[in-house]
């Protein structure tokens, strides 16, 4: 269940951004669909949009409803920002809780024996001495491992740096829900038995990724609300305090964001993971639950 949890962070926290870019291939279009819902009063429009953060480069999600959104709005709030030209910032923060336990054995002491040599592998792949990761916390080790999975899949970053792009070239401003360090503080409070399964599912197979990425994937872009909430329920049935504060603290505090964002006047576009605006304790939920209407519109 960690395994395939771990994955599905990877697809919900913004902090998989830092795969970086991978060279585009010649693949065919794919034509996405993905969700778009709106919350409203009489001044005050808010656009709440499901993204995925790691999409191969083939995928075509702008539709019209979706650019129509963009256009109408003045701001785009995201999960939270990195600047993939500039990653200081979010090196900073990971420096500042990655190296915080030093009486850690070696990394390679931190899987099981079986896995030693995949780890190896993957570790002589991310072009860092061995030693560089024996002095991090295991979240921290398996976080960029991962990207560099990601990377082997052809996955890059995905719809929130193309609207950040968007509302920047227009002068639009660009807003966060959490910083760096608060995203990254989610998996620094995890117990170390769970990062050491997160470091094992960071290292897996590359096919195994893939064909998950492509079901998820498949999901997404048909804007199957149904089908995300149903795989994140899977996932996180057996982890109540994964759940709690992945997931369930967090949208309570964006529901709170955007209830007060509705005491004033403007449209605002808020782009976060698809998975916290589906099924049980969503932010959809959450604001219906508060007394506002939610419309989709895609």
């Amino acid at each position: 269940m960690m395994k395939q949890l771990w994955r599905r962070i990877g697809a919900t926290l913004c902090l998989s951004l830092l795969v970086g870019s991978v060279p585009a291939e010649a693949r065919a279009p794919q034509p996405a669909k993905p969700a778009l819902w709106q919350v409203s009063d009489a001044d005050t429009t808010i656009y709440l949009f499901g993204t995925i953060h790691l999409l191969p480069t083939n995928y075509q999600w702008r539709t019209p409803k979706i650019d129509r959104a963009i256009a109408s709005s003045q701001e785009l709030v995201v999960e939270t920002i990195v600047d993939e030209k500039d990653p200081t910032k979010l090196m900073s923060a990971l420096t500042s809780l990655a190296f915080n336990s030093p009486n850690l054995p070696p990394l390679s002491a931190r899987v099981s024996p079986a896995k030693r040599a995949e780890l190896a592998e993957a570790i002589k792949k991310s072009g860092l001495p061995p030693q560089a990761f024996d002095r991090m916390e295991t979240w921290a080790a398996a976080f960029i491992l991962l990207g560099n999975k990601f990377k082997e899949i052809g996955l890059s970053s995905g719809v929130e740096g193309v609207l950040r792009n968007d509302f920047s070239t227009k002068g639009k401003r660009v807003g966060e829900l959490e910083s760096n360090i608060e995203q990254l503080a989610f998996f620094d409070r995890l117990p170390e038995d769970a990062q050491r399964s997160l470091l094992e599912g960071s290292i897996e197979k590359t096919d195994d990724m893939d064909s998950y990425f492509g079901r998820m994937l498949q999901s997404w872009s048909r804007g199957d609300v149904r089908g995300i909430a149903r795989t994140f329920d899977q996932d996180l049935a057996g982890s109540p305090e994964l759940q709690k504060a992945l997931i369930r603290q967090r949208n309570a505090n964006w529901t709170k964001w955007i209830g007060q964002r509705m005491g004033k006047p403007g449209a605002v576009m808020i782009a976060v993971g698809a998975g916290h605006l589906a099924g049980k304790d969503s932010v959809l939920e959450l604001l219906q639950k508060g007394g506002y209407r939610v419309r989709r519109l895609q």
